[in-house]
Formats: C-alpha cells, sequence, structure tokens
C-alpha cells in the first residue's frame, strides 16, 4: 500500500502558499482515491491453501468478483480512507478561515492602494479608446486563496464520489449511504 501522507502543518504560512495547498491536496487524493481499486483489491483475502498448480489450468474470474470481508472494508474506510479525507477537510476548512480573516501581512496591500489611487485619478474618455475604462486591479491574496479553497472543495467532491461508488460497488454489505453520512457514523465530520 501507498504510504500515507501525514497532516500540514496548519498556518498561514501553508495556505498562502498555494503550491503546498495544492501539493498536498495532489499527493493525498494519488495516495487513496486515485488508487482505491488497488486498495480495496488488497483487502480481499488471499487463498489459505498453498499454490495448486492446476488452479492456472482454468481462466481465474474476475477480481472484483473476490469476496471482501465487511470487517476489512469497515477497518479501511476507518483508518484509512475516512482519516484522510477528514485531513484534506481540515485543511481546506483552515484555509477557509484564513482567506475570511484579516491579511495584516499582506506584502502587495500597497500596490494595490497605489494602482487604486491611479485608477481614480486616470481621466477616461472612451471615445477614443474604447478599452481605456477597463482596470483590473491585483486580486488581494486572501481572495485568491478563497478562489483556490473553493475550486478544491468542488474537486474534493467530485473525487470523493467517485471513490465512494467503487468502495460502494466492492464493500457490498457493510456500504450503504451516502460517503457523508457513513463518516458521521464512523465519528468522523462528514462535510
Amino acid at each position: 500500500m501507498t504510504e500515507l501522507p501525514s497532516r500540514p502543518n496548519l498556518s498561514p504560512q501553508f495556505c498562502f502558499s498555494s503550491g503546498a495547498l495544492r501539493d498536498f491536496l495532489r499527493f493525498s487524493r494519488s495516495a487513496v482515491d486515485d488508487t482505491i481499486t488497488e486498495h480495496i483489491n488488497a483487502l480481499a483475502t488471499p487463498s489459505h491453501a498453498g499454490f495448486d498448480p492446476g488452479s492456472t489450468a482454468q481462466r481465474s474470474p474476475v477480481s472484483g468478483s473476490r469476496p471482501i470481508s465487511s470487517e476489512a472494508c469497515d477497518s479501511f474506510k476507518r483508518k484509512v480512507l475516512f482519516s484522510t479525507w477528514a485531513a484534506r477537510t481540515e485543511a481546506l476548512d483552515y484555509c477557509a478561515l484564513v482567506a475570511a480573516s484579516p491579511d495584516p501581512n499582506d506584502p502587495e496591500a500597497t500596490l494595490r492602494d497605489i494602482e487604486m489611487q491611479r485608477d481614480r485619478e486616470r481621466v477616461v474618455d472612451e471615445r477614443l479608446d474604447p478599452y481605456s475604462g477597463r482596470f483590473f486591479p491585483r486580486e488581494a491574496r486572501t481572495q485568491v486563496l478563497a478562489s483556490l479553497v473553493r475550486q478544491e472543495r468542488g474537486v474534493e467532491g467530485v473525487v470523493r464520489n467517485r471513490t465512494w461508488s467503487v468502495v460502494q460497488e466492492r464493500c457490498n454489505s457493510s456500504t450503504r449511504g451516502t460517503w457523508q453520512e457513513a463518516m458521521e457514523k464512523c465519528g468522523f465530520d462528514g462535510k
């Protein structure tokens, strides 16, 4: 099994470094969600008897038909899947809180103020230049972070729905309802 990513040290610097936040989310998704079929296949109990050379005479059924115990599925969901999802939710929630907070340490705040002042002083004659009225101020880093968090939450929803459908398909008896309900049932926040 792939090594699971550790929970990041949450700080405003982690959030404002969009590379660090995205890297954590991508690595976490690739370690669990992108390889969910392999993880579930690994839960199937191998043969208890030794190797039988006669077993190669016939083609074996599709690997998806091997039964997986509900205990193994429940353990995987609790220890791997839901804990990984909870870590990602925690990181996104924290960064959303940072994005909603005032940012007194924004290094580009002065530049933005200067640009805004220049825009107010500018004389615009759209008859001479129809594009002269356009002004695109720099976004504050909290706005950029808020946009990134919204985007990643959307990605997270798609990834979790896809992963959950695979888990439901393979862990028949132990998986019912939505992934949010299952997470809450296991004591995780199912946001």
